[in-house]
C-alpha cells in the first residue's frame, strides 16, 4: 500500500459525490474527501457542478485523519495563489473610505427603489 503525506498531489476516481463534498479514490486502497470549503475560493453553489462520479480529480493532500481517510483540496492546487501573501494589511486610512462612500451608496439605493 502506497503512502501519502501532507502535500503531496494525487490523482484519483470520483466515487460520490455529496452536498457537502466530493469522495475521491486513489492508489491502492486510499481514499479521500475534497470538501466544499476547500473546491474552490469562489462561492461553491452545487458540489455537483465540479465533478460528477468516476471522473478523474487531482487534488493535492491538506492532511491526514488516524483512520487513515484524507483530507483534500482543489483549491491547493490553483498556481495563480501560489506564493501570494493571503494577509489582510491594515492601511492608515482604515474604513474610512467606507465611511465616506456608504452615504453615497445609501442614496444610489434610495433611489433605485423610487424608480420603481
Amino acid at each position: 500500500m502506497a503512502s501519502y503525506q501532507v502535500g503531496d498531489t494525487i490523482t484519483g476516481v470520483v466515487t460520490g459525490i455529496e452536498d457537502y463534498g466530493i469522495f475521491l479514490s486513489f492508489g491502492e486502497n486510499c481514499s479521500g474527501l475534497i470538501h466544499i470549503s476547500e473546491i474552490s475560493d469562489s462561492f461553491v453553489k452545487s458540489v455537483s457542478d465540479y465533478a460528477n462520479v468516476n471522473d478523474s480529480l487531482t487534488a493535492k493532500i491538506i492532511s491526514v485523519e488516524e483512520d487513515g481517510h484524507y483530507k483534500l483540496s482543489l483549491k491547493e492546487l490553483d498556481s495563480s495563489k501560489k506564493g501570494e501573501n493571503h494577509s489582510i494589511v491594515e492601511t492608515e486610512k482604515g474604513f474610512e473610505t467606507l465611511k465616506n462612500k456608504l452615504p453615497e451608496w445609501v442614496e444610489e439605493a434610495y433611489n433605485e427603489i423610487e424608480k420603481k
